[in-house]
């Protein structure tokens, strides 16, 4: 429409101009030879009107074309379409999905960050109430290498097994601090020297047999040989331990219907890697390299995927009922969509009936033994539950009344409203 209002802008004013004339032609400005000259008979100009409308319309055309191109000043807003003047923009959801761990000794709530330091600080804690289980806890969970740990533990048992054998046996009850096999695999572990020290062994200075030099010894107490029974205890509980892990928190949260609750807003720990997976991931790539250059079948190169780290260890879950309410959880990114499931059971109302669950692009998640990974549910996604049709049809016969509340009453009561 622009090029059509300025090409009647330029014939108007070539037509303006008057008759033209040749360039190697002599111009005459004598005005009585222009006179005599017989006009053309041109067009006739477009009528006044139409040139006011194309004027107007080359104006508005202008002025819209500022108002997309000029940026809005600070503190001011810009209504584009005047409809929606009075609308408010949604605002960006001001709750943040956190990923949150809880310590199984003191119960208290971590963050990420904080985890390591604050589980150390527990064990600590507990190591003058229970020194034993303190010092087993530390081995297992204090020491990154399970290799390590296992070695250790087991030259340990085997220590035990000596002395619970032989208890009256002398040289089964004293360990030489600087063997080489002590140093080697037990000394190296954080907590071993506690775990020693809580079933009865000292730290002596005693001068070795038919030799004028003394050495570092263990020496298990006398007190301690009498009480074997003990003894086999404190060994069973040390071969049996296992880490202990700060349990993710599901955070449970009830979030009243409204646009924003769909939204997600999510923290850099649902992304970022912490130095281990980092140099885990570099090792695996390292390798990866390596396995490129060897002729590898398909099948070969597919389980060799599987076994590369997943960028994503979290995902935040939020699930919408027929009614608007969402309910919400995190999960670690690889455990199964059973525990989705059971999730979902502890909150509803009629947690014994039979329910499906449909995916962001409303497939019917059917294999409660595939990981969220694999749904391609990470690190978040919007679900979708419905009841199983034929069991709420037969329920609602049964009732006499058609089946309106999901969730538990006293979580909608609680249910947050986002804005």
């Amino acid at each position: 429409m622009k090029k059509l209002f300025q090409g009647v802008k330029t014939d108007m004013k070539f037509k303006a101009a008057g008759p033209g004339h040749r360039l190697n032609e002599q111009r005459r400005d004598n005005p009585e030879v222009v006179s005599k000259e017989q006009p053309r008979s041109p067009k006739p100009p477009p009528e006044e009107a139409q040139i006011a409308a194309a004027s107007a319309a080359m104006t508005r055309l202008q002025s819209m074309q500022e108002k997309v191109t000029k940026p809005p000043e600070s503190h001011q807003e810009v209504n584009i379409i005047p409809e929606c003047k009075n609308m408010s923009a949604p605002e960006k959801e001001t709750t943040v999905c956190n990923v949150l761990f809880r310590c199984p000794i003191t119960g208290e709530i971590l963050r990420k960050e904080e985890k390591e330091s604050q589980m150390r600080k527990s064990i600590e804690l507990l190591s003058h109430t229970d020194p034993i289980t303190a010092s087993i806890m530390k081995i297992y969970t204090l020491n990154k290498d399970q290799t390590k740990v296992k070695v250790g533990v087991e030259t340990i048992t085997k220590y035990l097994d000596n002395i619970i054998a032989s208890p009256n046996e002398e040289r089964y009850r004293t360990i030489r601090f600087s063997n080489k096999v002590f140093q080697e695999r037990i000394n190296i572990l954080e907590g071993s020297l506690e775990f020693f020290d809580a079933v009865g062994f000292e730290k002596m200075m005693l001068a070795l047999p038919g030799q004028d030099v003394q050495d570092e010894l263990f020496v298990l107490s006398n007190e301690a040989v009498k009480s074997v029974n003990n003894l086999q205890r404190y060994r069973d509980s040390l071969l049996n331990g296992q880490p202990i892990q700060a349990t993710l928190e599901r955070q449970p949260r009830i979030f009243a219907p409204s646009l924003q609750a769909t939204q997600f807003s999510l923290t850099d720990d649902f992304y970022n890697l912490t130095v281990e997976e980092i140099k885990q991931e570099h090792e695996l790539r390292k390798g990866k390299l390596e396995r490129e250059s060897l002729l590898r079948t398909k099948a070969m190169r597919e389980r060799e995927e599987k076994m590369i780290i997943k960028k994503y260890k979290y995902t935040v879950l939020r699930v919408r009922f027929p009614d608007g309410y969402l309910l919400q959880g995190t999960f670690y990114a690889q455990e199964r969509l059973s525990s989705l499931f059971d999730f979902v059971c502890q909150h509803l109302q009629k947690n014994w009936l039979p329910y499906n669950l449909l995916g962001p692009r409303g497939q019917k998640l059917e294999n409660k033994q595939v990981t969220f990974y694999d749904y391609d549910l990470v690190p978040s996604a919007l679900l979708t539950f419905s009841w199983d049709p034929e069991v709420l049809a037969d329920v609602e016969a049964a009732e006499g009344h058609k089946a309106e509340n999901f969730l538990k009453q006293e979580l909608v009561s609680s249910a947050e409203a986002l804005h």
